[in-house]
């Protein structure tokens, strides 16, 4: 690799990084969810310091070229960022509907209280 590509590389994923940490710090950013940037960043990091890493995973997985594995591992890392929220949506969406059911129970209750003449 080209060393001023491995300068912009090395350069791009420590931002990436820092940014993520950075979020995270100012609380914009939860801690779950900067899992995957972090680790891809520095994994990222990795492969652009140790090239042969990254030629060597092209080659184990019979891609043509190291810029090929490179899109691999990128619709790898969406596939995963879309999981992550996919559960996370299913969560919340269990825990709306409970909070519903129990706000309409409550309901009901209150009303049943207001019904009943008071001693």
């Amino acid at each position: 690799m080209p060393i001023k590509q491995q300068i912009f590389s090395l350069i791009l994923c420590t931002l990436v990084f820092l940014f993520t940490v950075d979020m995270v710090r100012k609380h914009k950013l939860r801690e779950e969810y900067s899992v995957l940037w972090l680790g891809t960043s520095l994994l990222m990091f990795v492969l652009v310091l140790k090239y042969d890493l990254l030629v060597a995973i092209t080659n184990f997985i019979g891609a043509g070229l190291p810029t090929t594995t490179l899109f691999l591992c990128a619709n790898l890392f969406l596939i995963l960022i879309a999981m992550q929220f996919s559960f996370r949506i299913s969560k919340h969406s269990s825990q709306i509907k409970n909070l519903v059911q129990e706000n309409a129970l409550l309901r009901a209750e209150l009303e049943q209280l207001k019904k009943t003449p008071q001693l």
